[in-house]
């Protein structure tokens, strides 16, 4: 008889357990949720830039009817600002934003007041007769200039942020050449499906206090809440609905979300807000905005010597959660997957009078990849080397793995835990028809068309810890519930989670339901961000189900009177592993041992457990982007004819959802790098607060993308390998079009800002012809 084998999951491309209710349509975003008696907020923002409050109107308002309150900053008392994340950034505190403005405004849309009313369009037309009595004063918008005043005894530059290590200036004084560029990255964010949306209701009858509408990081948010309202966090719960993307943007505190807890507490309704799309535009955290002015010390043959890196970042307003987070990934994170034998470093964080700025899909390395990997091409172009050569020769060797930086990044040590970049490259290039493409597209030049192609490599981060638990139960019918603190986004995590349980419990995949986001279901968890869901929720539901089968097992072997090593369980029985006979499923099992039954003798009740997983590190997957684009030379479009993107992810858990992933993020990346930014005009008001002005990529300019997945270099931080995929694809988007843009056009450097948008190219263009003229 053949000995039965357990089904495997961890690897195989199932379908997602997410997308049922999501393509039936019973899904439950927070907009779809309502509660009796439920009272409708409306937010009153300012339109100025910076001013001085000299008062705030609201008579007219507050004598509409259906209006039940309007307050202002008077209103809300001695209620803290927005808290920080831990952080070992010094200065940040004095910079939080306030719920509502107190004194000045310092950006287009921040909030003022704030309306409370019986209907969604009775709390709009009350807010419209709010008036806000401000006296302009002059905006600060150029991080390049010397920082302004924002308070007294207060700059606009709470931080600069200083790292390295080796003798920079020696490396420079015997360099064979120098190479230095000034570059910058346009300001853009996430554009998710969903706005945000918060609904509180406060139980009076049990005295706690619910906030329906949580993302990312429930169990954070919840304790800062409870810090900032005075209240036991035991006494409050955050729901995690459906969420309609996140990429960074959703689930940190805002304004808003304090304000309807602050609101159902106090008018003793629940109180729902959903954002509209000009407001997500003109107040949900913006990204990616910086000046880099970097030069490298190289030798004769391209190899750095040293890289000498100054970078502005522009913050906008106020200091949100993540305090300097994204300009200290952006210096901690800058070298990518290369050997820099010295390196100095100085981030210059800085306030200006925009819209707060935060994490977006790939904080830190989006810029800096785009900026290493001009860096690359510019030793290239000086040196006269092919840029592939010269990347190689600058690669990390796999047997300097695991490789000590030097450096730090979220608070730990940058330690690249594992990887074979040279043999990523070599892979790459061949799987991707490198050389073919780059024939085609010179044939294709030598026609009269502007076509090239681009290349960029990058090394991510995962696997951010400290922490994760997660608490596996077996029920009676033989279903399994995994409960964890993470969240999920969209990304698919409740499928990988049910993939690693269901291959190390022994039972389908499809028999599990991960439950997640929920405070009131578990007590601790540290949310979705950072790619870290896989890895960290990952290993602990390995690690918990390891527990729950090694319990069954035992108590299998008593009922079934076999060795436990003699047993295993397959598709949720525990079966012998050879000669047959009898069997018992997990369910039965389950339901011998609860509280109820006599027959479990002294054993613990219920088919359970919970575990932990630690991480001190994170661990960095790493990728090449390839892109072949043709530019109209006379409006300066940019039409991206085919992309690849090779990614080695460790060890793929659901390959299908990897490629996903990629490939969606790639979307967001080209936007990134060819479309979207946030403009604003000389006296900061936004020019970019609708769809007709912020550009999103959209099907018609998406590529065909191939993506070739890897798994040649396992963690070591985890026994299941895994690293995280959430982020590789936006990574070096920039950088491989940009690259290709200048092979286009055969002009070496032309791109030296994101978005290289059409008005860019063809301004770049006429400079160079004025040059030439």
């Amino acid at each position: 008889m053949q000995p039965l084998r357990p089904t495997r999951y961890i690897g195989k491309s199932v379908t997602r357990l997410e997308d049922r209710p999501l393509l039936t349509g019973a899904a439950r975003f927070v907009a779809d949720l309502d509660f009796p008696h439920q009272l409708h907020m409306r937010v009153v923002r300012s339109a100025h830039a910076h001013g001085r409050i000299l008062g705030i109107t609201t008579t007219e308002a507050s004598a509409l009817p259906g209006v039940v309150a309007v307050w202002t900053a008077a209103d809300l008392g001695d209620l803290p600002p927005i808290p920080i994340r831990a952080t070992a950034i010094q200065g940040l505190p004095p910079y939080r934003q306030p719920i509502l403005a107190r004194g000045r405004v310092r950006y287009v849309g921040e909030p003022v007041a704030v309306v409370f009313a019986e209907s969604a369009y009775g709390a709009e037309d009350a807010a419209d007769l709010v008036v806000a009595d401000i006296e302009p004063l002059e905006p600060y918008l150029d991080v390049c200039r010397a920082p302004a005043e924002f308070a007294p005894g207060l700059t606009s530059e709470p931080t600069i942020i200083r790292k390295g290590y080796g003798d920079v200036d020696a490396a420079f004084q015997r360099a064979h050449a120098m190479v230095a560029l000034d570059l910058s990255v346009g300001r853009h964010s996430a554009i998710p499906m969903e706005t945000r949306g918060a609904l509180a209701r406060h139980d009076r009858a049990r005295d706690v206090l619910e906030l329906h509408g949580a993302a990312k990081r429930p169990h954070w948010n919840r304790d800062q809440l409870a810090e900032m309202l005075s209240m036991s966090p035991a006494r409050i719960e955050l729901y995690e609905n459906h969420v309609g993307g996140g990429f960074g943007v959703r689930g940190e505190i805002y304004p808003e979300d304090v304000l309807v807890c602050v609101g159902a507490r106090r008018l003793g309704r629940p109180v729902k807000w959903i954002e509209d799309r000009r407001e997500h535009l003109l107040s949900a955290n913006q990204s990616r905005e910086q000046h880099h002015r970097i030069r490298a010390a190289v030798d004769a043959e391209g190899r750095f010597l040293a890289i000498d890196e100054t970078l502005l970042h522009d913050q906008g307003a106020y200091v949100r959660t993540h305090g300097a987070r994204v300009a200290d990934m952006t210096i901690g994170l800058l070298l990518g997957p290369y050997r820099v034998p010295n390196y100095r470093a100085v981030a210059h964080y800085r306030l200006t009078n925009k819209t707060p700025a935060a994490t977006y899909r790939a904080p830190g390395r989006f810029e800096g990849s785009f900026v290493r990997e001009r860096l690359i091409d510019a030793i290239a172009q000086r040196l006269d080397l092919d840029p592939l050569e010269v990347r190689r020769r600058n690669l990390i060797g796999s047997a300097e793995m695991p490789y000590v930086r030097g450096l730090t990044a979220l608070e730990t040590e940058v330690i690249l835990d594992s990887g074979d970049y040279a043999g990523l490259l070599e892979k790459a290039l061949v799987w991707s028809g490198w050389q073919a493409m780059s024939r085609q597209a010179a044939a294709r030049r030598a026609a009269g068309e502007a076509v090239g192609v681009g290349f960029g490599m990058f090394v991510e981060k995962s696997g951010l810890g400290p922490s994760e638990m997660v608490h596996l139960t077996v029920h009676a019918d033989g279903t399994v519930e995994v409960v964890t603190g993470a969240s999920s986004l969209g990304q698919g995590m409740e499928t990988a989670i049910a993939q690693i349980a269901a291959d190390t419990l022994g039972v389908d995949y499809r028999s599990i339901r991960v439950l997640h986001g929920n405070t009131n279901r578990i007590a601790f968890g540290f949310g979705a961000h950072a790619s870290r869901v896989t890895v960290m929720t990952g290993e602990a539901t390995r690690r918990a189900a390891e527990a729950v089968r090694a319990k069954a097992l035992a108590f299998a072997s008593e009922l079934l009177q076999r060795d436990a090593a003699a047993l295993d369980v397959v598709d949720g029985t525990v079966v012998a592993r050879e000669g047959g006979g009898p069997s018992i499923t997990l369910g039965q099992l389950a339901a011998q041992l609860a509280p109820a039954s006599g027959s479990r003798g002294d054993r613990e009740p219920g088919l359970a457990g919970t575990a932990w997983f630690h991480s001190k590190h994170m661990n960095y997957p790493y990728g090449v982007h390839m892109a072949q684009v043709a530019v109209d030379r006379e409006t300066g479009g940019v039409k991206v004819e085919r992309y690849c993107v090779a990614y080695d992810v460790g060890r793929a858990v659901n390959p299908a959802m990897i490629e996903g992933q990629i490939v969606g993020g790639l979307a967001q990346g080209l936007g990134g790098a060819l479309l979207e930014e946030f403009l604003y005009s000389e006296d900061g008001q936004p020019l970019s607060v609708t769809f007709a002005d912020y550009l999103t990529l959209t099907a018609r300019e998406m590529p065909p993308v191939a993506v070739l997945i890897t798994e040649d270099a396992p963690s070591p931080l985890n026994p299941l390998g895994l690293k995280g995929a959430g982020e590789g694809g936006v990574n070096a988007a920039g950088a491989a079009i940009a690259s290709a843009i200048d092979d286009a056009l055969q002009v070496a450097g032309l791109v030296a800002r994101l978005p290289a948008t059409p008005q860019y190219i063809r301004s770049r263009l006429r400079e160079l012809e004025g040059g030439a003229a």
